[in-house]
């Protein structure tokens, strides 16, 4: 598909300059760019590279002179990276579902299917399942007994919805993805090492052989509008609540949110980030990949968690946070400093020693 300059400005919010009706097919780096693609130089450092390439329009930095570069036309943008989401919006058409019901669809008679639903090869829809209009769900989806999805969602290949999962409009999940299964709780007749080493901090007590039973999940997922997750999410149903995720919630690939785990408004959880059961995520919360928290506690609103960061206690509102275990991120610079000196620091001490033994004798 093409689009003219004027179309991708306007879809941005931007200023365009020179000839707004030269057509794009798509965009590229500088240093790579046909005559037929958008260069994205947002940045004075990639100036240069447009001379490599054979790009007639760019997505320029505030204050670029275009013609001295060579373009034949140009767009503006004061925040580069937020152009990026516009755009890649604009030229991004989305798995290829034809629209309709394909015939190798397994659709149960009692399930509702909203106008202008798109449902693909080998979908399997359960009964009393409610789908929103202008739904997209892509082959090998599977949607169980008594689950509704929103508007304009789309499923991508091979995701899996449990029974009675409440989803709401505009949801994106990408492959693989898992929501509704079952919650990882299991209990012993007795009590277990485990539950002996937490109430003493480290002593199991005497050790006995035990056996695991499970503890069914009779809760559901609710989660709410403009939630997006990706490849290989899985988010586990509630043991007798339901486990929940906020409006404009984020997931990335990889990531496990545990029973009954509440998620607020707008957070952004990064790859391979765990949640524990029963634990409570407020608003605008960030982590950074490989982060994790335990069972139980409570994390504040815009509580920002670096990379492999682990939280084993409540983090109060605004905290931000390093390290494992957790601790605020000044505090986590200054161990780290002090860490680096430490070899130095057994010199001296050793030397020190010395010092001492030699003066008694």
């Amino acid at each position: 598909m093409a689009y003219t300059i004027q179309t991708i400005a306007t879809a941005l919010g931007a200023k365009a300059v020179g000839a707004v009706d030269l057509l794009i097919t798509h965009a590229s780096e500088p240093h790579t760019a046909s005559e037929t693609a958008l260069a994205l130089a947002m940045d004075p450092r990639y100036g240069d590279d447009l001379a490599q390439g054979s790009a007639k329009a760019a997505i320029l930095w505030d204050g670029a002179d275009w013609e001295d570069l060579g373009l034949e036309a140009a767009i503006f943008v004061p925040r580069p990276r937020y152009a990026m989401s516009g755009l890649t919006k604009l030229m991004d058409p989305g798995p290829d579902i034809s629209s309709g019901v394909h015939a190798t669809a397994i659709i149960d008679p009692s399930a509702e299917l909203g106008e202008g639903a798109a449902i693909g090869p080998f979908v399997v829809i359960g009964r009393d399942v409610c789908i929103g209009a202008g739904a997209r769900i892509a082959s090998h989806v599977s949607i169980a007994e008594g689950s509704s999805i929103g508007a304009n969602a789309l499923l991508h290949a091979g995701v899996r919805i449990g029974a009675n999962v409440k989803i709401g409009e505009g949801f994106i999940a990408q492959s693989g993805g898992v929501i509704g299964s079952d919650g990882f709780s299991f209990v012993t007749p007795e009590k277990s090492g485990v539950e002996r080493a937490r109430e003493s901090l480290g002593d199991q007590g005497e050790i006995s052989a035990q056996s695991w039973t499970r503890i069914h999940s009779l809760g559901n997922v609710i989660i709410g509008d403009n939630v997006e997750t990706g490849a290989n999410v899985t988010v586990d149903r509630g043991t007798i609540r339901a486990t929940s995720i906020g409006d404009g919630t984020k997931l990335d690939n990889q990531v496990h949110i545990g029973h009954n785990v509440q998620i607020g408004n707008d957070c952004l959880l990064c790859g391979q980030v765990g949640i524990a059961g029963t634990t409570k995520i407020g608003n605008r919360v960030v982590m950074g990949g490989q982060c994790g928290v335990s069972d139980n506690i409570n994390v504040g609103d815009d509580v920002v968690a670096g990379g492999a960061t682990k939280i084993f206690t409540n983090a109060p509102a605004g905290r931000v946070l390093l390290g494992s275990p957790a601790v605020k991120m000044e505090s986590h610079v200054e161990m780290q400093k002090a860490l680096r000196r430490l070899p130095r620091l057994i010199g001296k001490v050793a030397e020190l020693q010395k010092i001492v033994a030699k003066s008694k004798q």
